[in-house]
């Protein structure tokens, strides 16, 4: 075991039966940190009009930031799949269901008076019905997790290389159809199923750089120039490359969070990691409203820095809301009540333990 009571590397998928894993909350602390970096920036510069040195780790990680995130949620799918259809749908759509409607209602309600501002209310109410289909703001990702869920789950009886040949050429085919869920889910599906899929050469991965972190730390810095490199060509968003760039972004990703773990580094970074969907839920008030003020009052004038400093207060904002909510007895926000559990309850769940 690791000091800080995770399981430090080996053991394989089987491994999160006794405990966390230690390099997982490294790498889920790196992705999610990424994802409110890129909404931050892009949000600061949008309303500037101007782009700032920001922008350039946010091209960087563009390629792996979001197949990294969905090849980790699939990474323990094996060990719960075969489990009644009652008790995989309570942990693996109803759990990410009842958040994306708390959440989703929430985020509305702040931007709900301007959207009836610029049409009306009867027409910001439809829109809020429309978000049930089309995805909100940031909450797409949790509004495609349980489909991704649904779909390894009925199609474990077929062919595994054939759903992940049609997994990828469905993110190879650029498919824009203007629907989130139909575009992400085939841009994305065949990161999630890879994580699945493949857990044990994840494991395997994982393992070997933390036997040998010289080896490790070269293929991190070739990677970095690869990946950089065809960024700045433009190359990063050509068929065939950025799915390569996705899994080799992935697996440094994974590379990264075991030498951290390894090193005992960081562990600010893992506690991010270990509550990524709370800052995922969360982060979009903090980043909105220090965007706002900074903007506004023109104290900073660099837009890099306010990018930054957004992003930073994001992530910490989000945290700082969760503690407030637990204290003020608000557990509904961020655990989900016994009322909307359709199968036993785990002692001691919360959002974190969605398996």
């Amino acid at each position: 075991m690791a000091p800080t009571g995770t399981i430090a590397g080996g053991g394989g998928v089987e491994a999160t039966a006794a405990a966390r894993v230690d390099w997982v909350d490294y790498a889920k602390g790196i992705c999610i940190i990424m994802v409110v970096m890129m909404h931050s920036v892009l949000g600061v510069e949008l309303a500037a009009g101007e782009t700032g040195f920001m922008h350039v780790a946010v091209a960087f990680a563009k390629p792996f930031r979001m197949p990294d995130f969905f090849l980790i949620s699939g990474l323990f799918l094996a060990l719960v799949i075969d489990r009644d259809w009652r008790t995989y749908l309570d942990r693996k759509v109803v759990h990410f269901a009842y958040f994306y409607v708390v959440w989703v209602t929430i985020q509305f309600g702040f931007k709900a008076p301007a959207f009836a501002a610029e049409t009306s209310w009867h027409h910001a109410g439809l829109l809020y019905l429309e978000s049930f289909i089309e995805p909100f703001g940031t909450l797409w990702f949790i509004y495609l997790l349980p489909i991704f869920f649904v779909v390894t789950k009925l199609t474990r009886k077929m062919p595994p290389l054939a759903i992940w040949l049609i997994a990828a050429a469905l993110e190879t085919a650029r498919i824009t159809t203007g629907w989130t869920t139909i575009d992400e889910f085939s841009a994305r599906f065949v990161y999630f199923y890879s994580g699945y899929l493949f857990a044990p050469y994840v494991f395997a991965l994982s393992d070997r750089a933390r036997k040998h972190p010289a080896l490790a730390l070269a293929a991190l810095a070739t990677w970095a120039l690869v990946n950089a490199g065809l960024v700045a060509w433009g190359a990063s968003e050509w068929a065939i490359v950025s799915l390569l760039l996705g899994f080799a972004g992935a697996c440094a990703i994974i590379t990264m969070g075991t030498l951290l773990a390894r090193a005992n580094w960081m562990n600010a970074l893992r506690f991010c990691g270990e509550h990524s969907i709370v800052i995922y839920l969360a982060f979009f008030l903090p980043m909105a409203t220090t965007r706002t003020l900074l903007l506004r009052s023109g104290i900073i004038p660099d837009i890099g820095t306010v990018s930054l400093i957004v992003t930073v207060a994001g992530v910490l904002g989000a945290l700082a809301i969760w503690q407030i909510a637990l204290r003020l007895n608000a557990h509904f926000l961020f655990e989900r009540p016994d009322a909307f559990w359709i199968a036993p309850k785990k002692a001691g769940v919360r959002l974190q333990a969605a398996e």
